[in-house]
């Protein structure tokens, strides 16, 4: 379908991804559930990548006039060792994959490899996801954030990543 110049880009302007394998973390809910729908109504394989299997299970049901198919697999971000069986699961080629995931404002606490939880499941997780998945990956790797950074004082705290004795939800999320 041609398009105006002052028409809005929608999930309907996907092209045909059959035969396309995609991954989504934190597919199930929010805009990882609705990225897995897009992509399997437009023909991917997609890979819901998440913490609760259950959970991962419902939303793959609830998907809508997919054409494509869907499959759940369990990872857990804030456990590097369950990343690490994640990417060494995988065979074959990986077309897409989408880091979604993430946790925000919470109370203090640590991953399962002591980092604060923010910063281990939202950027350590899928950073070593990224990495050991990237020799499977055939086209591109697309990592949704906030805007959060931009907050007036926001600055990472290299000297101190876990944010010991200065934590804040807000703090630790930006």
């Amino acid at each position: 379908m041609a398009k105006n110049k002052t028409s809005r880009w929608t999930a309907a302007d996907l092209p045909d991804l059959t035969g396309r394998t995609a991954v989504v973390t934190g597919a199930n809910s929010g805009l990882g559930a609705a990225t897995v729908e897009a992509l399997a109504r437009a023909g991917a394989h997609v890979v819901l990548a998440v913490r609760d299997t259950g959970r991962g299970e419902a939303a793959a049901a609830a998907v809508k006039g997919a054409r494509g198919t869907l499959e759940v697999r369990r990872l857990d971000l804030a456990d590097l060792a369950s990343v690490r069986e994640f990417a060494a699961s995988w065979q074959g080629d990986l077309d897409l994959l989408i880091n979604n995931a993430g946790v925000m404002n919470i109370p203090e606490s640590r991953t399962k490899d002591g980092f604060e939880m923010q910063f281990g499941t939202n950027h350590l997780g899928h950073f070593a996801l990224t990495n050991l998945l990237l020799p499977h990956v055939t086209d591109r790797v697309v990592t949704v954030s906030s805007g959060a950074h931009r907050w007036p004082g926001t600055r990472i705290h290299f000297e101190n990543l876990n944010l010991t004795g200065e934590y804040s939800p807000t703090r630790a999320y930006s």
